[in-house]
C-alpha cells in the first residue's frame, strides 16, 4: 500500500508559504491548458495564511472558481462561515466564489450546492485537519465516510458547533488532480500521525487516495519540534 507523499516544513509560516505557491501553480496550469481553474478551500485558523498570500500569487482571479470543501449551515455573514472567512482573507476580485446557502439547513443546502457542483473535477482541493482527525466535515466513524452516491453531503451531528453542515464527499475531494493537506501545530502531531498510518473510518483523512495525497506538515504536526 502506498504512502502520502510527506513534505516537512519548518513552522506554519513556511508551510503558509509552500502552499500558496503550489496553489498558484496547480491555478495557472489549469488556466492555461482548460480554460479556468476549480480549486476546493478548507476553512479554520490553519489556512488562513496561505489564503492570505495566495491572491499575490495569481493576479486578479479572472478565470478561478473557489468552492468549499466543507460549510456549516450559517448565514454569509456569520463569523463561523468559511466563505465569509475566504472572501475576506483570498485577495481575487475577480474569482467566482461559490457559495453554500445554509439557510437552508443541510440537506437542502447540499442538494443544491451539489446541482451547483455538477460534474465539475476539482483541479485543487487544500484540506485541514482536526485533533479529533476530522478533514473537511468528515468525522471520525461518521456514515459520510462510506457515502458514495452524493458528491456533497449534508451532515447534522457534527461533534464541533454547529451540528448542520455541508460536506464535499470523499470521492469528489479525492479525485481532485491536486491534492494537500495542510497540518500545522503540535496538537495536530498525534491526529497526523493516525492519518499516516492505516487507512480508517476513525482517520478520515487517511481514506483519501493516498498515492495522490501531499501532507504539508510543519515540524511540530510531525512530533520533532524542540
Amino acid at each position: 500500500m502506498s504512502a502520502p507523499t510527506v513534505t516537512e516544513q519548518a513552522d506554519g509560516e513556511a508551510a503558509a508559504h509552500y502552499c500558496a505557491s503550489q496553489l498558484a501553480e496547480t491555478v495557472r496550469e489549469a488556466i492555461e491548458q482548460r480554460g479556468a481553474a476549480h480549486v476546493a478551500l478548507s476553512g479554520g485558523n490553519t489556512p488562513k495564511r496561505t489564503y492570505e498570500l495566495l491572491g499575490g500569487l495569481i493576479g486578479s482571479g479572472e478565470n478561478v472558481h473557489l468552492w468549499l470543501a466543507d460549510e456549516r449551515c450559517v448565514p454569509l455573514d456569520d463569523p463561523e462561515s468559511n466563505a465569509k472567512l475566504i472572501a475576506e482573507t483570498v485577495d481575487l476580485p475577480e474569482a467566482t466564489l461559490h457559495t453554500v446557502d445554509g439557510t437552508l439547513g443541510p440537506d437542502e443546502a447540499a442538494a443544491a450546492y451539489a446541482q451547483e457542483l455538477g460534474d465539475v473535477v476539482l483541479d485543487a482541493v487544500l484540506l485541514g485537519l482536526g485533533p479529533d482527525g476530522h478533514t473537511a466535515s468528515l468525522f471520525p466513524g461518521h456514515a459520510t465516510l462510506e457515502e458514495h452516491a452524493r458528491r456533497v453531503l449534508p451532515e447534522s451531528d457534527s461533534p464541533k458547533p454547529p451540528p448542520d453542515r455541508v460536506t464535499m464527499s470523499l470521492d469528489t475531494l479525492g479525485s481532485a488532480r491536486s491534492l494537500v493537506l495542510l497540518v500545522t501545530g503540535a496538537d495536530k502531531a498525534d491526529a497526523l500521525a493516525r492519518t499516516l498510518s492505516e487507512p480508517s473510518l476513525e482517520a478520515p483523512a487517511s481514506l483519501l487516495p493516498r498515492e495522490r495525497l501531499e501532507v504539508v506538515a510543519d515540524r511540530a504536526a510531525l512530533g520533532e519540534d524542540d
